[in-house]
């Protein structure tokens, strides 16, 4: 059985997620204060020398990290999982999957620990960071034109990171009042 090594809420809720919808068994371990000094910490840097969540220990002992990745394993599992090969959705599928990461995700980083990026202007980082997250938000909106669900009445992996992310900052209401495409789903 897969691992789930993560904290409730955080990063990781994205692969329960995804776990979850395939049917996919697993096991969540919390390492809750892995980025502190600590046990958790020792634990999670002996899987993942980047001490990072999640990390999923696989069936055959592999490790396995980065959600888009866990992303693609759960789709060799259960392609249903995503628009048809062949289909503009499933490009547009995989295009938003990579943006999110590469894009979005890394802003909760930057202003959830400013001070390691910004020592001398912590705050200021963390201001900026959030209205950049906000018109990165802003422009999805604007990609998404189905309903319920990011591409329409199939529900794919991409609607787990917008489910998720979307209780994050900037919040329920903001997402309400600014994107009300994301806030749909």
């Amino acid at each position: 059985m897969i691992k789930v090594y993560g904290v409730p809420g955080w990063g990781s809720t994205i692969s329960e997620l995804m776990l979850t919808l395939a049917d996919i068994p697993y096991q969540f371990v919390d390492v809750s204060g892995f980025d502190h000094e600590g046990a958790s910490r020792e634990l999670l840097k002996t899987l993942n020398p980047l001490c990072q969540v999640p990390t999923l220990a696989l069936e055959n002992d592999e490790i396995m990290t980065e959600t888009a990745a866990i992303a693609f394993m759960v789709l060799d599992r259960r392609p249903d999982l995503a628009p048809p090969v062949g289909r503009a959705e499933r490009q547009q599928f995989q295009r938003l999957l990579v943006w999110l990461v590469a894009n979005v995700y890394p802003t909760f980083t930057f202003a959830d620990y400013p001070e390691r990026w910004a020592p001398d202007a912590p705050e200021q980082l963390k201001k900026n960071v959030i209205e950049y997250r906000k018109s990165l938000y802003i422009w999805l909106n604007s990609q998404l034109t189905a309903e319920p669900y990011a591409f329409g009445e199939q529900l794919t992996l991409v609607d787990c990171y917008l489910c998720t992310m979307r209780t994050w900052g900037p919040g329920h209401e903001w997402f309400q009042d600014n994107a009300t495409n994301i806030s749909a789903i």
